[in-house]
């Protein structure tokens, strides 16, 4: 019994010795970041660690998109390995388990089997203003449709979907290529179509009625869902008097108008004055105003129309104007060229 008893000893303090002198060696199978390190104690196993890791985390991060390339370099993302910590787990993991088990491994030339990620750390703040550049660079805004005016045709310009790229996704995705030290490095930025408010077909239906007015033809066109309902002659103002030219919109209407006459010398005693509706009145039946004075209104000078003859405003047949007034909401955009 005594002999037994002092073999079992012997054996117990064999096994304690050799699994002491192994304490700080890392077990076989053991693998960190892709890197075998079995058998090597912390310095050769940092060391290896080194050498087989700088090359991936020296490399880039490469954002894509539609041909276009970003890159975030390590050094501005402050990349940093922590070899200390990945060594240190790695002889943690290896001296898990009884000391028996450990020291039949080490008789028998077992392993663990155990794969430990790569321990790497980066400044997120660099990861932010990183990804919010590669963001302001792609992002666009949509585009509504619109029309293109000129004084005797309308034409649609055709809307144009937006891009949001999806910060969040980037984000991670480019933290993780970070960390990562067996991939290419390389993200492929997702991004949204943001389509547009106003897109082509609805053109139409946001433009219902439009006036356009052509000075070099004297010729004043009615729109109705983008095509001419109706064109009439008209007369626009004399040279120094000329009626203002671009987009504009029907600010006002009034029926059989007072005239607040301008202080201007062409006007004459009239100068300042309110001249009521009636014969001395030139503003007849109808006014539609459009910018700084000027207007839209009848006349009974029907020998003025085709010709440079106003002082600023554009005049029409009686009859005509009446006709366009009740079609012609306040609002509507009225272009002069």
């Amino acid at each position: 019994m005594a002999g037994l008893v002092g073999v079992l000893l012997v054996g117990a303090v064999g096994a304690y010795a050799y699994d002491h002198s192994r304490r700080e060696t890392i077990a076989d199978g053991l693998v960190v970041g892709g890197v075998p390190l079995g058998g090597l104690k912390p310095d050769a196993a940092r060391a290896k660690l080194q050498q087989q890791l700088r090359s991936s985390l020296s490399r880039p991060v490469v954002v894509t998109y539609d041909r276009q390339r970003f890159a975030l370099s390590p050094r501005v993302a402050h990349v940093r390995a922590r070899y200390d910590a990945m060594i240190d787990e790695a002889v943690s993991r290896s001296r898990e388990g009884s000391i028996f088990a450990r020291v039949g491994r080490g008789v028998t030339g077992g392993g663990v089997d155990e794969h430990l990620r790569a321990r790497v750390v980066y400044d997120r703040r660099a990861v932010d203003r990183f990804v919010d550049g590669v963001a302001t660079r792609l992002d666009r805004p949509p585009r509504d449709a619109t029309i293109s005016f000129s004084g005797s045709s309308l034409g649609a310009v055709e809307g144009q979907p937006g891009v949001t790229v999806d910060t969040r996704r980037l984000r991670r995705a480019v933290a993780r290529e970070l960390r990562s030290v067996s991939g290419d490095r390389t993200v492929v930025a997702r991004a949204s179509s943001v389509r547009p408010k106003v897109e082509t077909a609805a053109l139409a239906k946001r433009y219902p009625t439009v006036v356009t007015v052509d000075r070099a033809n004297f010729k004043l066109y009615l729109w109705k869902g983008l095509r001419v309902a109706k064109e009439y002659v008209v007369a626009i103002g004399q040279i120094g008097l000329d009626t203002p030219a671009g987009l504009y919109a029907i600010q006002n209407k009034a029926v059989d108008p007072v005239w607040s006459v301008p202080n201007s010398a062409w006007a004459g005693d009239l100068a300042g004055t309110v001249v009521p509706p009636g014969p001395s009145n030139p503003i007849k039946a109808r006014w539609m105003g459009i910018f700084d004075g000027a207007g839209i209104h009848g006349t009974d000078a029907d020998y003025s129309l085709g010709t440079a003859a106003s002082h600023g405003c554009v005049r029409m047949a009686i009859p005509d104007v009446i006709e366009l007034y009740d079609q012609v909401p306040v609002g509507t955009p009225i272009y002069i060229a």
